[in-house]
């Protein structure tokens, strides 16, 4: 049986420890094709994932990071497509800029609203949250909820300042994501099949901190 060395690290530095081990094995070279704004938020999905491969297929449009930093500098909400998201996301930061999560899955009218219309709960949930001030979209689950977010862009006036799109799965959830990197608006995804709601959630705690 192999003996492990198991450290004794304060509480508050266990992060700290984490970001160190994680800058240290990716180098000098994988870090320096991020900004260092870009790479906070790298590195938090890295941490909440043990993924080193979101170094590689993360993707920043140009102002990804100013734009999501505007919105919830001005109180914009953060819409969310599952409420593992809504509860992970750190809100004494965001409520101290006068912002909300939001999420619209659970509601009943999005339930009567997906039967009646033949489509997604998630689908429905997007659709619901047009008018509420949304800053922020952060989609790890659903890739029907990025579609349907882009659809709404494109076609309905929705215009929130800023797309985290990294819905995980083996349907749609790769293609969703190379529409969005096709987009002239701001978005942060990544490649692949990869993603879910931690990384989700992980790059909009990164933002919250850095603003």
């Amino acid at each position: 049986m192999k003996d492990y060395e198991i450290k004794k690290i304060e509480p508050l530095a266990i992060e700290a420890e984490s970001f160190r081990i994680i800058e240290s094995e990716l180098g000098a070279e994988r870090i320096a094709k991020f900004s260092r704004q870009e790479f906070a938020v790298v590195r938090r999905c890295i941490h909440a994932t043990g993924d080193f491969s979101f170094a590689d297929n993360m993707r920043f449009s140009p102002g990804a990071i100013a734009a999501g930093l505007a919105a919830i500098r001005a109180g914009k909400n953060i819409l969310v497509d599952i409420n593992m998201a809504a509860s992970g996301i750190s809100r004494g930061l965001l409520e101290k800029f006068g912002g909300r999560v939001l999420c619209r899955i659970g509601d009943a009218e999005t339930a009567s609203m997906a039967s009646r219309e033949k489509k997604t709960r998630s689908e429905a949930a997007m659709e619901r949250a047009v008018n509420d001030n949304i800053g922020i979209v952060a989609i790890g689950n659903a890739p029907t909820a990025l579609l349907k977010v882009m659809e709404l862009v494109a076609g309905q006036g929705f215009a929130p300042d800023l797309i985290i799109g990294v819905p995980v799965g083996f349907v749609n959830a790769a293609e969703s994501k190379d529409i969005l990197c096709r987009q002239s608006y701001p978005f942060i995804t990544a490649l692949g099949r990869k993603g879910g709601t931690p990384v989700a959630v992980a790059a909009v705690n990164a933002l919250l901190r850095l603003a």
